[in-house]
């Protein structure tokens, strides 16, 4: 199994606080992916984030392609970082670690990803054509909907 590395960073001019009470909301995932997506919270997401957290969503990462993606929030350090790992969905593995760097100016928003495509071969070839600008579409999007809440 081939696992890809995304990272991804943003600066925004907000505290370490306010970013941490956006980010561990899981209500406010919805708020930053593309609608394209189609993204829905299922359950798990009415409480603060915790260890051990497992939150349910439905999502269409392509056109006529909907699934669910159920996740579990393995690690909190408030207000430093969180991860997350996915249980059952899209993705054969995904393992997506949230730090926030604070700056005099504000904060660092990074990103981790480790990721496994499935289908074996086939999710291989498809990689580099859907599966990596999809991703890279959820992030620019994150980014273009953060900086319109908070600059």
């Amino acid at each position: 199994m081939k696992i890809y590395e995304f990272k991804a960073k943003q600066e925004l001019p907000i505290s370490q606080e306010e970013a941490w009470e956006f980010l561990s909301n899981p209500k406010n995932l919805q708020k930053i992916m593309p609608s394209s997506m189609g993204f829905q919270i299922v359950s798990g997401a009415n409480q603060t984030m915790y260890a051990g957290q497992i939150i349910q969503y439905k999502v269409t990462p392509l056109p006529g392609f909907k699934t669910k993606w159920v996740t579990e929030i393995t690690q909190v350090k408030k207000p430093f970082y969180f991860v997350d790992i996915q249980l059952d969905g899209p993705y054969k593995l995904w393992h997506h670690k949230h730090f926030i760097h604070p700056t005099d100016q504000g904060v660092i928003i990074e990103d981790i990803v480790h990721y496994a495509v499935p289908f074996g071969w086939l999710g291989s070839a498809l990689h580099p054509f859907i599966i990596r600008p999809k991703l890279e579409e959820i992030f620019t999007n994150r980014v273009e909907k953060m900086n319109q809440l908070f600059k």
